[in-house]
């Protein structure tokens, strides 16, 4: 399994650079969009960066632990809210069809069976991982075929011409899963990554934490990243990493969502640190972890809007900001278009400007 990333052409990013600071506009005065925007640039290696069919991938999978308790919800929901995935009933769907966003759904591993659906990819490792309270969740050969199938399904967006993916998730008791992810990864007190989930109340989450502390002590001597994405992770956590990791590699741009998404590229990065050149954080959710996650990735959100829905709804509201990001650059007119004086006094012409 390996993934050829290129690094970003430094000389390119300070040639977008300056040409935003050409743009009329006072130095740095577009904020993150010009960062956005130069990063794009990067990643598509040109001057006039442009989203061209913009994907929305979302995983469903369940898992044994949420047998334990850990979510107020039963595990049933996962394959209803797949069915209104294909339904376009679910907020992700409103927002893929309000951006413009192809959308489709992945069953990596549902407790369910699914009649064929135009939005469907159907390509479950197994109905749900095995509980981490007893064993490992996923064999390592489970794991490797979940990165192989998550990196086919990137790759096929890609040659229908997608130039930016969202990766969302669906599945009960995901953040589980991807608190746990964090502690080990990070060394993180499960304390500080774990959060309320689907809704849990103040017992509900004493609970959630002293069983994740359990699963952290059965797997003690696990600290390798795709042992620890086996012993304690997910089929669609999973397959994440490895369309993080394709898309990357194919100079795919990257709108990471929330708290679960961003545990799955804190793996993809632990395997490959220059996936994260390639990804642009749509926004910082309202699950306990996500803010200290996203400071271990050194990830500067977009937004902040309390979100903690998952399904890739912050990634889906970032897409216009990246689009407008884009625009800025390749339409805004610079000083010598419009014949305004920089700061500098300099007016068109190249002259000293006036009052």
């Amino acid at each position: 399994m390996h993934f050829d990333i290129a690094p970003l052409d430094a000389e390119l990013g300070r040639a977008l650079q300056h040409k935003l600071d050409r743009k009329t506009k006072p130095l740095g005065s577009l904020g993150m969009l010009e960062t956005v925007a130069q990063k794009v640039g990067q990643i598509q290696q040109r001057m006039d960066p442009a989203i061209a069919f913009p994907a929305m991938l979302i995983f469903a999978a369940d898992h044994g632990l949420a047998r334990a308790g850990v979510s107020p919800y039963p595990s049933e929901v996962t394959a209803q809210m797949v069915q209104n995935f294909l339904a376009g009933g679910a907020a992700i769907s409103v927002l893929c069809r309000a951006h413009g966003m192809s959308l489709r759904i992945i069953n990596a591993g549902v407790n369910a069976s699914f009649a064929p659906h135009a939005l469907l990819i159907d390509c479950p490792l197994a109905r749900g991982t095995a509980n981490s309270l007893e064993g490992p969740a996923m064999s390592l050969g489970q794991v490797y075929i979940a990165i192989e199938t998550g990196a086919a399904v990137l790759g096929e967006r890609a040659q229908l011409g997608a130039t930016l993916v969202g990766l969302g998730e669906m599945g009960i008791g995901n953040t589980s899963a991807a608190a746990l992810l964090m502690a080990r990864l990070t060394g993180e007190p499960i304390e500080r990554c774990a959060g309320r989930g689907t809704g849990l109340d103040d017992a509900g989450l004493a609970r959630k934490v002293t069983i994740l502390q359990q699963v952290l002590d059965k797997h003690a001597g696990v600290t390798e990243p795709l042992d620890v994405l086996a012993a304690m992770g997910g089929f669609e956590i999973a397959m994440m990493v490895g369309a993080y990791l394709a898309a990357a590699a194919r100079r795919v741009v990257i709108l990471v969502d929330g708290f679960i998404a961003s545990a799955a590229l804190l793996v993809a990065s632990r395997i490959n640190p220059a996936v994260l050149d390639y990804c642009v954080f749509s926004h910082c959710s309202d699950e306990a972890g996500h803010a200290l996650l996203l400071q271990h990735l050194g990830a500067q959100p977009l937004l902040r809007l309390d979100l903690r829905l998952g399904e890739g709804s912050g990634a889906a509201l970032a897409l216009p900001l990246v689009q407008a990001a884009c625009k800025l650059l390749n339409e805004m007119a610079s000083f010598d278009e419009a014949g305004v004086s920089d700061s500098d006094g300099n007016d068109a012409g190249g002259k000293a400007g006036g009052a």
